[in-house]
């Protein structure tokens, strides 16, 4: 927390999805996951869609995420990158000090521990080799049990939040009984809600992964 340790610890999360609502139920989950001391602000993208389903839009938020970044450096002591490709992160990393997580990757990196086999359920198919790479990038090619992905359209799953809990729960199922996951990811911040309510229902871990890049990024900000 740097030199002026009196006041709070700003996280700035970045929502590369140019929705509004979005963010703000993500702010509101990384609230509940932040440890006293820590002040969790949001700030949304403008030119992505509002919610990020292909590879093709993944890649083309990483420069406005890159942007929000350098604008609000100054006034943040960490960054989380809110989406599950973590888009934009890389370039952050190389252009500042400032600490930064993607929710992609300390997703699967608390999924992992001590050698944990892990899935991911999700609803975006077109993003998964995205989703594919992300373990080779970690480390953890030997763990990783593979994605799967739940039937429907994301858009329309959004705004069911029982049927989008009742797919991704199939999906959680299925990677448990059928892959042999230990634990399993909800791949994306847009389904923070979705992962709240799907924790209780399973013997395994699973895991949000809002809460998971807030872990990580205080345990950066006060190292």
């Amino acid at each position: 927390m740097g030199q002026n340790s009196d006041r709070r610890a700003r996280i700035l999360l970045i929502n590369p999805n140019s929705n509004e609502a979005t963010t703000a139920m993500m702010v509101a989950i990384a609230r509940s996951a932040a440890a006293d001391g820590f002040d969790i602000v949001g700030a949304t993208a403008t030119r992505a869609p509002r919610m990020i389903v292909s590879a093709a839009a993944l890649e083309a938020a990483a420069s406005e995420v890159e942007e929000i970044a350098r604008a609000n450096s100054s006034a943040c002591d960490g960054i989380i990158v809110s989406a599950f490709g973590d888009p934009g992160l890389a370039g952050i990393r190389a252009a500042m000090t400032l600490p930064a997580v993607g929710i992609g990757e300390s997703a699967m990196l608390e999924a992992g521990e001590n050698g944990r086999r892990f899935g991911v359920a999700t609803t975006t198919p077109l993003l998964k080799a995205k989703i594919d790479a992300l373990p080779d990038t970690l480390g953890l090619r030997a763990l990783y049990t593979g994605t799967r992905f739940a039937d429907g359209d994301p858009e329309a799953l959004m705004r069911d939040p029982a049927r989008l809990r009742a797919a991704l729960a199939g999906e959680v199922e299925a990677c448990i009984a059928q892959d042999g996951a230990e634990a399993v990811i909800i791949g994306g911040g847009p389904l923070g809600e979705a992962a709240r309510e799907l924790q209780p229902m399973f013997a395994v871990p699973v895991i949000a992964p809002i809460p998971s890049a807030v872990r990580r990024i205080i345990g950066l900000v006060t190292a």
